[in-house]
């Protein structure tokens, strides 16, 4: 099972010590799916995370070795995300989460992606943080 994280995903992860996101990144650890993202949603974090927490940077660059660094994706796919109705800034995380392959896309991200949660979007299942973790869970039951 692979997850794409999205940005606001990452963020979460490397701000809060404990909570979904990060217990995203412990049950990948225990191989229950792998994690991945682009150079896009990193930046995203990595900025937004130098705002609002600069001291939480170095737990960011931890979390990223955990995941595998997709390509960016190319120019059909982000039109066909925003055909799929997410707005030209986010068509990028959709596209590049449906070019590598992934299973779920994982967002916190209601505004970009909220009339796609719980469903398939360029093939791939977009899902909020806390049904991942539950859906990931279920698979180790």
């Amino acid at each position: 099972m692979m997850l794409f994280l999205d940005a606001n995903v990452l963020f979460t992860a490397a701000y809060a010590e404990n909570g979904v996101a990060q217990g995203l990144f412990a049950l990948a650890e225990r191989g229950a799916g792998r994690l991945c993202s682009s150079a896009f949603a990193l930046d995203e974090a990595s900025r937004n995370l130098a705002l609002k927490a600069p001291g939480r940077l170095p737990v960011l660059e931890t979390l990223q070795t955990l995941l595998q660094q997709v390509p960016e994706p190319p120019p059909e796919l982000l039109q066909q995300a925003q055909v799929a109705g997410v707005p030209s800034k986010d068509a990028p995380v959709l596209a590049a989460a449906a070019a590598c392959g992934a299973d779920w896309l994982v967002t916190g991200d209601r505004r970009g992606f909220g009339h796609l949660l719980g469903q398939r979007a360029l093939g791939v299942l977009v899902l909020a943080p806390r049904d991942a973790l539950t859906a990931l869970l279920n698979t180790l039951e």
